[in-house]
């Protein structure tokens, strides 16, 4: 299977799709009907409540947008990382590695604000990581802004991504306050027009403006779960040894595309200590950096034996804790 996505053939896209709807049946066999958290914003909040009527006559419809998120996420950020050079020669294991690794856990295979805000995110890095030769940096930048504003109405934490706007500018472009505060002015823009729009039906006293809270996120509620995270961490720690090795024969766009991804997956992991709800659907933010990573462990090693019994044994796990593990 690893050297099926090895190439880069149209034909894959197909083939990634069967393979996506095989790893994650379970989740169409028993659907699971998501939940409200206290961090959600008021879009996704909107969004269960729009979904709320079809979904209590036909449950599947939450998986199937699910699924169908987690496909094209794939399948976007594996083109992106073609076109960052991120690796020797395109291919398709890092779209196949987002779906294996969303697939170890069921809690990342739920529809939540967190997955939805993933198709953002993966756009926002895309253009930080564009900005070293872009023509129009302000523009981008503002838009950025504006993607980033925007993923705190469906999940608030995620302002901490405006971190990735800072370290992306000091690590790509020259320092210029006119870029930093046009960036800042796009994140602010979306509730510059929520603000507006309350005040103008008269409901700005009862808008409530999100938080945060610190707090000991949820790690595992499982042996199995742990085990699953192990495999993760494995792979992740194989594939970062070989991006390493071959770090300094890339370009330097490509290398800080790969610095861009490593601050991508900090601020992923530092999202859950900002949330006041204990649940591990949130750490699906950790999902598209770790798929580059572990695509990596798939692509680099010279003795093939290697990534195709890690992604072996990756599925059995997937298939073992979805349909025997209870």
């Amino acid at each position: 299977m690893t050297g099926t996505f090895k190439a880069n053939n149209p034909y894959n896209n197909f083939l990634l799709l069967v393979y996506g709807l095989l790893l994650k049946l379970h989740m169409f066999l028993h659907p699971v009907i998501p939940v409200e958290q206290k961090t959600d914003g008021f879009l996704f909040k909107a969004l269960l409540a729009q979904l709320s009527a079809i979904g209590k006559t036909i449950p599947a419809i939450y998986p199937i947008i699910a699924f169908v998120l987690l496909y094209m996420q794939a399948i976007v950020f594996n083109k992106l990382v073609s076109d960052q050079r991120l690796m020797p020669r395109s291919n398709y294991l890092t779209a196949m590695s987002y779906l294996l690794v969303t697939s170890l856990f069921t809690e990342w295979n739920i529809l939540s604000a967190s997955l939805i805000i993933n198709t953002l995110l993966i756009w926002v890095w895309a253009r930080m990581s564009a900005l070293y030769n872009s023509p129009n940096p302000k523009t981008a930048l503002f838009n950025i802004g504006i993607a980033i504003g925007l993923s705190t109405f469906f999940y608030f934490p995620s302002i901490a991504f405006a971190l990735l706007i800072v370290f992306g500018l000091v690590i790509t472009r020259p320092f210029k306050l006119a870029e930093w505060l046009i960036a800042l002015l796009g994140i602010i823009t979306p509730y510059y027009f929520v603000l507006a729009i309350a005040f103008l039906t008269d409901r700005l006293k009862s808008y409530t403006f999100p938080g945060i809270a610190f707090s000991y996120p949820k790690f595992y509620d499982s042996n199995w779960a742990l085990a699953a995270i192990i495999i993760v961490l494995f792979a992740t720690i194989v594939g970062l040894y070989y991006m390493q090795k071959n770090f300094l024969r890339q370009l330097v766009q490509s290398r800080k595309s790969w610095q861009l991804v490593f601050l991508y997956f900090l601020v992923a992991i530092f999202i859950p200590f900002i949330n006041a709800t204990y649940t591990f659907q949130y750490w699906i933010l950790c999902a598209v950096p770790l798929s580059a990573f572990v695509a990596c462990a798939f692509l680099y090693p010279e003795k093939k034996w290697f990534p195709t019994w890690l992604h072996w044994i990756m599925v059995a796990f997937v298939v073992a804790f979805s349909y025997f593990v209870k």
